[in-house]
């Protein structure tokens, strides 16, 4: 291991202490001047620091959560946008905390949260552009050996070559190579990465690595997903994992099912308007249906129609069902925005509140396509063990173009650690990559994709 690796979560820890330093001494101020200033009964010294306390804890929640404080771990541009979006979360809370405190109409005035929020995305720039220049010195690219099938040889490198901050492929090796050949290779990089190699080879370089504390990347088969979410057995002195395989509790899909009902309830009445004007839009570009439905497949095969905004011409489909590519010319100009903005979901709360689909799951598929998937990859079908989501874990860590194989490994993430307190991390989630073109691109001519 790299002897200033040891201090990189140090690193994060002190530069992102540091920003919620600057931001609650903003927040005081504003608080301390005017805001108690004009309460009836102004707070004294304890009830002053209760309201600052409970803004550095609002800060930290937030920007934890979007992963804000991940740097040397997220590119700059990321990082810049989960530390705003987790900010602008935390001067929201604290204003409505604001309202609260004073207990009166009309509500206290909201231009100082203007101000310090403008002030706290400057702080943000400006400490993103000092830390990123810093880390990037500390802590330069690790010269990675790539051990794969040399099938998805391509594939990997052009990924891997996204994140040229973090990795520089010093070597790539098939899988098929000895064993030994591969223990003497990865005594020359600094960490390595393992793609689809033979269970047997694949532990034992795992535990030569282990005892040699040398970085080691895998890509997890299906198998080990599924032992992720199972139960540890201590029965007796031999430990076992107690794999349930049915998801979801009982007791977790009820409160599932109440989380969603009382969500897309709340969220149609405020969507409500924008509901309205997007289908007045669509409906004046070319005077067609501004809602369309398809069949779907959700939770045990069962199928539904799920309903969402028009985003292409009338008709887009009459040659047979195709995947949506890059610069495809069947979506009209309204429908690229609805898009963009995943206005084009919102009918789906109508599904979510009827039982179809609930608001995190993995995307509801097309029997056609399930079927094709299942062909290359039979447990795609794992996928059906939990209703299908408007959101979820593969929509917010995945993209569009993201193979079957690959979307399936991320929803098995989610159905086998599944947790409430998971699905309100994802819904939250959610917002940040509405932010993220990437997570809509389209295909690639030829590409395999889900």
């Amino acid at each position: 291991m790299d002897k200033l690796d040891q201090y990189k979560r140090l690193m994060r820890l002190l530069i992102a202490g540091f920003e919620v330093l600057i931001e609650t001494i903003l927040f005081a101020v504003i608080w301390f001047s005017i805001y108690n200033e004009r309460m009836r009964h102004p707070f004294e010294n304890k009830g002053n620091w209760m309201m600052v306390g409970f803004y550095a804890l609002y800060l930290v929640v937030f920007v934890y959560l979007y992963g804000g404080m991940k740097y040397a771990y997220y590119q700059k541009g990321q990082l810049i946008l989960s530390q705003t979006l987790g900010t602008l979360i935390g001067n929201t809370v604290i204003y409505f905390q604001i309202i609260m405190v004073f207990g009166m109409f009309p509500f206290p005035t909201v231009w100082p949260m203007f101000v310090v929020s403008a002030a706290d995305f400057l702080v943000i720039l400006l400490l993103n552009q000092i830390s990123d220049k810093i880390l990037k010195k500390m802590f330069p690219p690790k010269k990675l050996l790539l051990i794969c099938d040399l099938d998805a040889k391509e594939n990997l490198i052009q990924k891997i070559s996204g994140r040229k901050d973090l990795y520089e492929v010093s070597k790539c090796i098939s899988s098929k190579e000895p064993l030994y050949r591969l223990k003497m290779e990865v005594q020359n990089c600094d960490a390595m990465m393992l793609y689809g190699l033979e269970e047997q080879k694949r532990n034992l370089l795992i535990k030569y690595c282990y005892e040699r504390s040398i970085r080691i990347y895998v890509a997890p088969e299906i198998t080990d997903l599924l032992l992720r979410g199972a139960d540890k057995v201590h029965s007796f002195d031999t430990p076992f994992l107690l794999l349930r395989n049915y998801g979801p509790s009982f007791e977790q899909r009820i409160v599932k099912r109440l989380m969603d009902v009382t969500l897309s309830g709340v969220l149609l009445l405020v969507a409500s308007p924008f509901m309205l004007l997007t289908a007045l839009a669509i409906k004046l570009e070319d005077g067609g249906p501004a809602l369309f439905k398809q069949e779907r497949v959700t939770v045990d095969g069962r199928l539904f129609w799920i309903y969402k905004f028009r985003s292409m011409i009338v008709d887009a489909e009459k040659y047979g069902a195709q995947f949506s590519s890059k610069n495809d010319s069947r979506i009209t100009k309204v429908g690229r925005f609805i898009r963009a903005t995943r206005l084009d979901e919102l009918p789906q709360l109508l599904n979510i509140l009827k039982g179809d689909m609930s608001i995190v799951g993995p995307r509801p598929e097309r029997q056609q396509y399930i079927e094709e998937f299942c062909k290359e990859t039979p447990e795609f079908i794992y996928r059906l063990k939990v209703k299908a989501g408007l959101t979820g874990y593969a929509q917010i860590y995945g993209k569009y173009n993201t193979t079957p194989l690959d979307k399936l490994k991320l929803d098995l993430m989610y159905i086998e650690t599944y947790s409430v307190l998971l699905d309100i991390r994802l819904i939250f989630l959610t917002l940040k990559i509405m932010f993220m073109k990437e997570s809509t691109e389209g295909v690639e001519d030829g590409q395999n994709h889900a």
